[in-house]
């Protein structure tokens, strides 16, 4: 399933830092854009990975998992 989310990048001095706008917690950086864009990329993964994987220790029966559309 393809998703899309909001990137965002700022120069720091020598560095870019950035960040993902929809999920507190996605950060990184990178001494060039590219590399802040791969990180950011596997920073995003890692942590939709983890949740998923958190979700799914729960005991049976005490959590509901349903889609939610928002609009932009």
């Amino acid at each position: 399933m393809e998703r899309e989310f909001t990137a965002i990048f700022e120069k720091r001095g020598r560095w870019y830092t950035a960040w993902v706008e929809e999920i507190p917690g996605v950060n990184t950086q990178g001494r060039t854009l590219k590399e802040a864009r791969e990180n950011l990329r596997e920073a995003l993964e890692l942590i939709l990975e983890t949740n998923r994987e958190l979700a799914n220790k729960q005991p049976k029966g005490r959590i509901i998992r349903e889609p939610i559309l928002v609009e932009r």
